[in-house]
């Protein structure tokens, strides 16, 4: 089953097209990793996805209904996205931040009832926040904050969640502990995950399937073993790429050439070696 479909997608700012022509599905349970350079329109993609932005052309479909047929408290239920900047400068606690994420499914004037308090325990246990509940989300570590504000995603019950850079600014360990989370979030639970990110190793040891993005349309889609080449990235990046095995399986490695090094580049190796 398609959790997710883009139909020939176009997005424009004013006179500016950020998107041209986007086509792609997502099957349910995917994680799928959307790469590419600064101003390609990966953001844009997302929020087209979640309904935030309007499409100048084109169409998006969440289970096989397009998503203008759902309200937003029926897409609510459905899709969850945790932005790559969040407002945190006000005084709520990790749990009221959490419970939050139960708006949904609550009535307007609606408090909190023992399903909604047992859900966000759980979503707390699960990326391991439980122990921060009292205290406010705007004195936490970075990656503390990150994982407070998944568990409010998570909280919504989501069959799709989307992220866009959530390992941004944050360091090695706290990088592995997001990605792990939503690893597990998608075997578990069969979520579908679609996430932005700068980070093509990462990229690489975490998504089923990668969508490179370069000059505002798709590039190429498919294995991180097929997108992620060095004639590919080096055209699209504007950079001399070093593209190898990981030691850690049989994914691509891929580390930029500072400019003092390019001579001595070892020869690439082709799609077909990695």
């Amino acid at each position: 089953m398609n959790a997710l479909s883009v139909s020939h997608l176009t997005c424009r700012y004013g006179k500016k097209t950020v998107l041209t022509d986007v086509s792609l599905t997502v099957t349910a349970g995917e994680f799928l990793v959307i790469i590419g350079p600064n101003g390609t329109g990966k953001t844009s993609l997302l929020k087209a996805m979640a309904g935030l932005i309007t499409p100048g052309a084109g169409t998006v479909s969440m289970f096989d209904r397009p998503i203008t047929g759902y309200s937003r408290r029926q897409l609510a239920r459905i899709l969850a996205i945790v932005p790559q900047q969040m407002p945190m400068d006000f005084p709520f606690t990790v749990e009221e931040t959490v419970i939050m994420g139960r708006s949904p499914m609550m009535g307007l004037a609606s408090f909190e009832g023992p399903v909604d308090l047992a859900a966000a325990r759980e979503a707390m246990a699960f990326t391991e926040v439980s122990h921060l509940a009292s205290q406010r989300v705007d004195q936490l570590s970075g990656g503390e904050r990150q994982r407070a504000v998944i568990a409010r995603a998570i909280c919504q019950q989501p069959r799709i969640i989307l992220l866009d850079e959530p390992t941004a600014s944050l360091d090695p360990a706290h990088q592995i502990r997001i990605m792990d989370l939503m690893e597990k979030l998608r075997r578990e639970h069969g979520v579908t995950v679609i996430m932005v990110s700068h980070d093509l190793n990462l990229a690489a040891l975490y998504g089923d399937r990668l969508l490179l993005l370069g000059n505002n349309r798709v590039e190429m889609t498919g294995p991180p073993v097929e997108v992620l080449t060095y004639e590919l990235l080096e055209r699209v990046y504007g950079c001399v790429l070093l593209v190898d095995k990981s030691p850690l399986g049989g994914v691509p490695r891929v580390t930029p050439v500072p400019s003092r090094h390019i001579g001595a580049r070892p020869a690439p190796l082709s799609a077909g070696k990695h």
